[in-house]
């Protein structure tokens, strides 16, 4: 190979890698699989697409509950960075076992008073209130289920469940960033999916 031949396949290389490496190139554009579990690198949320930052397994106990996608404008493996993003969002669910509604809603809620103090779950208290009857509106999340907690700046915080949505759209974008809290808070609900999440 002369010289002229190699320097064209260095710079192609070096065309190349920045792409591979920012995600953006066709060898890391597969889904993501986790237990079985696909996860598309990106989706549509609002009509802005997003990109998947992380996931991760919830575990309870020695159960595995679900895996967990977390959706984000711009990727980070900073929670703190990923809890300040604004515009659309999205937490991908998609159940390893059947839970009632009341278990559901209750771990949810669990994570809420976790990560915040009771001034402002105070102030959330109708917003907590709209959320725990969409959670109840699901009935039981069963094994395979899709579960998705969206947010739009226009609709809010929104719950659906393969692909059909459960209850009203809750305002505040503050609201949204508090239930990101759950997962990805202080003090998240499981420490492993959590690392998962931030992609670290």
């Amino acid at each position: 190979m002369n010289r002229k031949a190699l320097f064209r396949l260095a710079a192609a290389a070096a065309l190349a890698l920045p792409l591979l490496l920012s995600g953006t190139g066709p060898v890391l554009a597969q889904p993501a699989e986790l237990e079985g579990v696909k996860l598309d690198p990106t989706v549509q949320v609002g009509g802005t697409a997003l990109q998947l930052n992380g996931a991760g397994v919830r575990t309870r106990a020695i159960f595995k509950v679900y895996v967990a996608g977390l959706y984000v404008p711009q990727k980070s493996n900073n929670a703190a960075t990923l809890l300040g993003q604004k515009g659309p969002r999205r937490v991908a669910i998609t159940m390893l076992r059947n839970v009632d509604a009341e278990s559901f809603a209750g771990a949810l809620n669990e994570g809420l008073r976790n990560n915040h103090s009771e001034a402002q779950l105070a102030g959330f208290k109708s917003q907590i209130d709209a959320l725990s009857a969409n959670l109840k509106a699901v009935g039981e999340a069963r094994k395979g289920d899709a579960i998705h907690f969206e947010f739009t700046p226009e609709a809010g915080t929104r719950i659906t469940v393969n692909g059909q949505p459960r209850g009203n759209p809750i305002p505040g974008d503050d609201f949204f960033t508090a239930v990101l809290r759950i997962w990805i808070g202080d003090k998240p609900a499981d420490a492993g999916l959590k690392k998962g999440l931030v992609g670290a």
